[in-house]
């Protein structure tokens, strides 16, 4: 367990107790919709070089990391700056900086204006060999998951497979830096709940992170080493009807000297395909579960939606 109360499972457990492991996990995201797992297999060594390799391009000037914005792009690759992002339902920005790698292709490419080329910085040497390896290591652990939840909602193991296989899936390496001056009511990732699938976080070595129980009392998560948390994004909340949960959370300033240091950590967003209709699942619907979403909605223009809500798109 982690200090929240989030479980904690190891992914090599789904090979072996599969149905202790999926009975588990189930409650984990009916609960609380965060789960912590160990057993993933990512090597230590790789998550450290990718860090270094965001650190290494956020400690560059600012005019040297605007080159590596993508105007009208709605911040799909490339970089965003400091203050940009604002979470909806909030009157200030959130004070951080990121960046976005996204989907690199073998083959033809079948959404070429929405799975767009990636944007690599000349200035840090390993940037893009990092990065793209962290990106496929987390896509297969995200897909591992996706498959436990299968079974788990009662569907085939491979349910979601053709479904994500060409999905606008995103590494977002973020930076949270110093605070010094900051305006009345910003906070380093206000109270937000993700868009996409799932969400698989390598976490920050400083504090910050908050999730909001059922009760209404934010709850801090404490980042076990070697753990990689995962938490449900609104689109798989609505093919549930909510029997997973969105769950909301946040990042706040910490006290003290903390609030002097930069903060680090790098999510990785786990996206449906594009084309793919967001319906409720029928198992999810009964007598006391009317549907909550009776309208299916693709998931890129679900995605459009919310970018316009934080800002990102016009």
């Amino acid at each position: 367990m982690s200090a929240a109360g989030i479980p904690v499972l190891n992914l090599c457990d789904f090979d072996g107790d599969r149905g202790g492991f999926v009975a588990a996990m189930g409650c984990g995201y009916r609960d609380t919709g965060f789960v912590g797992f160990t057993g993933h297999g990512i090597e230590s060594a790789l998550i450290e070089r990718a860090r270094e390799s965001f650190r290494q391009f956020f400690d560059l000037p600012e005019s040297v990391k605007q080159c590596y914005h993508q105007p009208g792009s709605g911040g799909a690759r490339g970089y965003t700056g400091f203050g940009i992002e604002q979470a909806r339902d909030h009157d200030v920005p959130d004070l951080k900086e990121f960046y976005h790698v996204g989907r690199e292709l073998a083959a033809d490419n079948p959404y070429p204006d929405i799975l767009l080329p990636n944007v690599w910085p000349s200035e840090v040497a390993d940037f893009r060999v990092a990065a793209l390896e962290l990106y496929q290591a987390l896509d297969r652990v995200g897909r591992r998951i996706l498959s436990a939840m299968a079974v788990d909602l009662g569907l085939a193991p491979d349910w979601f497979e053709s479904r994500v296989d060409f999905g606008n899936s995103i590494l977002r390496p973020i930076h949270y830096p110093p605070i010094a001056d900051a305006p009345p009511g910003a906070v380093r990732a206000a109270r937000h709940e993700d868009i996409n699938l799932i969400t698989l976080l390598i976490g920050s070595r400083e504090q910050g992170l908050e999730i909001l129980s059922a009760g209404g009392a934010w709850i801090p998560v404490t980042t076990i080493p070697g753990t990689i948390i995962v938490n449900v994004g609104d689109m798989l909340q609505r093919l549930t009807n909510h029997r997973y949960r969105s769950t909301t959370h946040r990042v706040v300033n910490p006290p003290g000297a903390a609030a002097a240091r930069s903060r680090y950590s790098i999510p990785f967003f786990l996206h449906f395909n594009p084309d793919e209709v967001i319906r409720t699942l029928p198992q999810c619907i009964d007598s006391n579960h009317p549907d909550c979403y009776p309208q299916p909605i693709t998931a890129h223009e679900f995605l459009l939606e919310r970018l316009r809500e934080i800002r990102l798109l016009n």
